[in-house]
């Protein structure tokens, strides 16, 4: 009778732990999808040449929803305008993420970036250095971006 019970509670043991295993497993997936996504919409951010312009500023409205997609829609024509009128080029690099906070619709991201700008003011480049705060959501099977504030 005594090792029927230990072998239940084992087995019971050994069930709960797999379930663990599992959940954090699918929580460490989750934030890394997101970190992925958050460094891929700081890219497309902060990476815009003049020369392709709209498949650019297409690479961050594909990655975008809700106010961030929707502000930068409306600026786009005149974005459109500024950076062909400066033959602006920037090249963005993104060098530090991290989550504050995740679950499984939505996510804080951190993001330190910086970039090298180049225009008809500053032809041999200026830097630039990013500290970004984006709020994800997880929308069809995808972490886009809904937010974007810039941090001290």
């Amino acid at each position: 009778m005594g090792l029927a019970v230990a072998a239940v509670l084992l087995v019971a043991l050994s069930g709960y732990l797999g379930v663990q295993k599992y959940q954090h497993h699918q929580l460490d997936q989750r934030e890394q999808q997101a970190l992925a996504a958050a460094r891929q919409s700081v890219l497309n951010f902060t990476s815009l040449d003049y020369r392709h312009y709209g498949r650019d500023s297409k690479n961050v409205l594909d990655g975008a929803t809700g106010d961030f997609k929707k502000q930068f829609a409306e600026q786009n024509k005149q974005l459109t305008k500024l950076v062909a009128a400066n033959k602006s080029v920037s090249q963005g690099q993104v060098l530090e993420a991290g989550i504050i906070r995740a679950d499984e619709k939505s996510a804080r991201v951190l993001v330190v970036g910086d970039s090298k700008v180049t225009n008809v003011a500053a032809p041999k480049g200026q830097a630039r250095n990013y500290r970004l705060q984006l709020d994800l959501v997880h929308e069809g099977g995808r972490w886009l971006t809904s937010n974007v504030e810039f941090v001290g």
